[in-house]
């Protein structure tokens, strides 16, 4: 037979008939009887051949596995076999040659045999079944194997691998599920052939509609080719059930964005099928303290992510960073994400360093097309979520409008947003939303609050809910302002730099209420917000300063809060300076020791700023 280096034996697959047997092809068998002229083999339970004797090379009992060369098929049906050894082979399954069923049709076929084609997504052992789930580009479904109670069925099935199913359609709890009869992974030509058909499944149905943004914005139409993009990477997530792990900034702006993104990812995963709660364990939404994508998170996402893939046979997932992501305080996150191949996405407002995009899929982001931090992540997430599910509009196209007020944009599409959805939110409700969303964060933590931030955003259109929670949030967070405004604005300090700014300090450590709500960075804002109000028509810088950071917000002065940072960080030699934000709106780190130096260099920066407005 020659080099045996490349021989291929063929498994016949359980439905298979005489029609899938070719002549000169090698098939593994197994020995079911006995006649004086030679051995009956079955190739499987439907196929039986005989070898006749002159053509054994050994002896066999009752079941023994051989293997066998198809010499001739007679025109009977009856076939010749010879006896083969090859020491060198590999194993190819042969599946009936039948059109094989998609997801998205399996309703029709309860009862019935059917084959499916697809890509594994994840396997899960329970203590009964093995459960594959297999995307083929219609849909997602389960399909049962069993073994023994608790044991691996299949174990040489692999996540990614394309493999065929047959068997009954079944309902099992309210779900459709395949209970397998057989399953093969294939190879060759065959896996080629199924994974390009995946392929232009998945493209078409992944590329987003094109639909009109909410409002005319011509920096979103400058962004939209990126969005768009970003909106086909998580429809594509979708199907083919990669998880999906939504980062975002604890605060308002933050929390519409992402969100948005959760609710039309979750509408898309219940259409899709799947288990009754896929949209639970397959799209997870987690805030983040800081601005950035700390080491703190990144670790926790990983851990959950491996131990998923490890427990659940899960893939690993595909991140999403919504209002931060953009800044070097990113890189050693992204780096840590890189090292297991998992990709990340950015949609972001803040001043963005070009260094972080090589570790990135796509990044949406103002910065890029000559706009500002004036067009909010919310405005972002909101416009990429309806690119995803248009389906989803009504209960989202309020989110921008309370986003801008939260996050104080200035830009034009603040007021065409709140225009937009007037008739039901007031520029004041959209303001309560976003006070009752940063308040509810604070006590939430990390955790996602996902059924309350409903309420508190009106995603259920449970007006009376919504309306009595908002109003309770907010009663609760503006007396807790007020306690700490009362304890704080006494020790306000003063002066006037070079270059006619109006600096104010003030201690967030010393002076304020710790560890409550609200935190030194809001703490700052409300300060700030108050000086504006006294000092009309200045340019103001607020400094608020904590045992080793500061946090800064400004009126009026051209300043580069980032680059402020990284100049600082060069110049002062063991501050352990890091930090950046929003031009005009950020926060510095440093080692505590060195304060009152990095604090003296800031400020120094800060009179070599152009100002906007000048004192009357």
């Amino acid at each position: 037979m020659g080099s045996e280096t490349g021989i291929i034996v063929y498994h016949l697959s359980p439905d298979c008939t005489l029609s899938e047997v070719e002549e000169g092809k090698i098939y593994t068998a197994y020995v079911q009887g006995f006649a004086n002229f030679g051995v009956f083999v079955q190739l499987n339970e439907r196929v039986k051949g005989l070898i006749h004797k002159s053509n054994l090379r050994g002896k066999h009992s009752e079941r023994d596995p051989v293997l066998v060369k198809v010499l001739g098929i007679r025109s009977n049906g009856n076939i010749d076999l010879e006896e083969v050894n090859p020491s060198v082979y590999h194993t190819e399954v042969v599946v009936k040659r039948s059109a094989p069923v998609l997801f998205s049709d399996l309703s029709r076929f309860i009862g019935r045999t059917v084959q499916i084609e697809g890509v594994v997504a994840q396997i899960k052992q329970t203590s009964g079944p093995t459960i594959f789930t297999v995307a083929d580009g219609s849909g997602i479904g389960n399909a049962a194997a069993f073994l023994e109670a608790g044991v691996r069925a299949y174990p040489e099935v692999q996540l990614g691998n394309i493999i065929t199913i047959i068997g009954e359609v079944m309902t099992r709890n309210s779900q459709l599920q395949v209970e397998v009869s057989s399953l093969a992974v294939l190879t060759g030509d065959e896996e080629n052939r199924v994974r390009a058909a995946f392929e232009q499944i998945i493209e078409s149905r992944a590329e987003p509609q094109d639909i009109p943004f909410l409002i005319r914005s011509e920096a979103l139409e400058k962004l939209r080719p990126v969005m768009r993009k970003v909106a086909k990477l998580i429809r594509r997530a979708i199907f083919e059930a990669q998880p999906i792990v939504i980062r975002h900034h604890a605060d308002a702006d933050g929390i519409c964005a992402a969100v948005a993104i959760e609710l039309a990812v979750s509408a898309l995963i219940r259409e899709g099928g799947g288990d009754f709660d896929a949209e639970y364990f397959m799209v997870k939404r987690s805030p983040s303290k800081a601005p950035f994508y700390e080491i703190e998170d990144i670790t926790r996402d990983l851990d959950f992510a491996l131990k998923d893939n490890t427990r659940y046979g899960q893939k690993l997932p595909l991140i999403l960073l919504m209002d931060n992501g953009s800044t070097l305080e990113d890189e050693p996150s992204m780096r840590f994400a890189q090292v297991y191949q998992i990709p990340v996405l950015v949609v972001d407002h803040h001043h963005p360093d070009h260094e972080i995009d090589q570790y990135l899929l796509a990044h949406v982001n103002p910065y890029h097309v000559g706009g500002d931090f004036g067009i909010t992540s919310g405005m972002l997430g909101t416009e990429i979520a309806r690119m995803i599910n248009p389906a989803i509009d009504h209960q989202i196209r309020h989110f921008p409008a309370v986003s801008a007020v939260g996050d104080r944009s200035e830009a034009p599409e603040r007021k065409w947003y709140l225009a937009l959805v007037s008739e039901q939110y007031s520029e004041d409700d959209c303001k309560n939303i976003a006070l009752a969303l940063d308040y509810e964060q604070f006590w939430l933590r990390f955790n996602d609050g996902r059924e309350i931030v409903k309420h508190i955003l009106n995603v259920t259109r449970e007006s009376e809910v919504h309306s009595s929670l908002a109003h309770l949030l907010v009663e609760q967070a503006n007396a807790m302002i007020e306690e700490q405004m009362a304890a704080l604005m006494p020790h306000v300090e003063s002066r006037i730099l070079s270059n006619g700014v109006h600096l104010f300090l003030f201690d967030v450590e010393l002076f304020a209420h710790k560890f409550t709500f609200p935190p030194p960075g809001k703490t700052s804002g409300e300060v700030h917000d108050r000086l504006c109000q006294i000092n009309t028509g200045k340019p103001i810088v607020s400094i608020g300063v904590g045992p080793d950071f500061a946090v800064l917000r400004s009126r009026g002065v051209l300043m580069n809060i980032p680059r402020m940072v990284r100049e600082l960080h060069d110049e002062i030699m063991g501050g352990g300076i890091s930090g950046g934000g929003h031009l005009v709106v950020g926060s510095i780190k440093f080692v505590e020791g060195m304060r009152s130096t990095v604090i003296e260099g800031l400020i120094k920066k800060i009179s070599e700023a152009p100002v906007e407005m000048r004192n009357p």
